[in-house]
């Protein structure tokens, strides 16, 4: 079993309206600087795009009323990981939030630096939809 972090940023906006304006996957590069620098290319069943590390391919769960975001991350570098993301109503407007699972043999550091980029990711979210 893997160790995980979820983190979690407000956002005042209804949550159905927030999840329409961010679920697909065109949108994710605009803040999930983690998954991919560059827009998301479309092949098959999977988005295709460039992150830190090199070429990524992403799986994105299909649009659903529940708001569930979740998708699949394959670097080529280990097994595809699984990255769980909900949009739930907090009040009149959103919680996002995020889990982070501790991959295999990564270090206290490197798991640390994971964590602050879904933070930074998150708040750069945050500006893109309140200014």
């Amino acid at each position: 079993m893997l160790s995980s972090h979820t983190l979690s940023i407000a956002i005042p906006r209804n949550w159905v309206d927030l999840y329409e304006t961010i679920w697909k996957p065109e949108f994710f590069p605009k803040w999930a600087s983690g998954l991919s620098k560059t827009p998301l290319e479309h092949d098959g069943n999977v988005w295709r795009g460039k992150g830190p590390l090199g070429a990524v391919k992403v799986r994105f769960t299909e649009h659903n009323p529940f708001c569930i975001m979740d998708h699949y991350v394959d670097t080529g570098l280990s097994k595809e990981i699984f990255v769980p993301m909900r949009i739930v109503a907090n009040g009149a407007g959103s919680q996002v939030l995020i889990t982070v699972f501790r991959q295999p043999l990564l270090s206290d550091d490197r798991f640390a630096q994971e964590l602050e980029m879904v933070k930074q990711d998150l708040q750069t979210l945050h500006t893109l939809l309140t200014t």
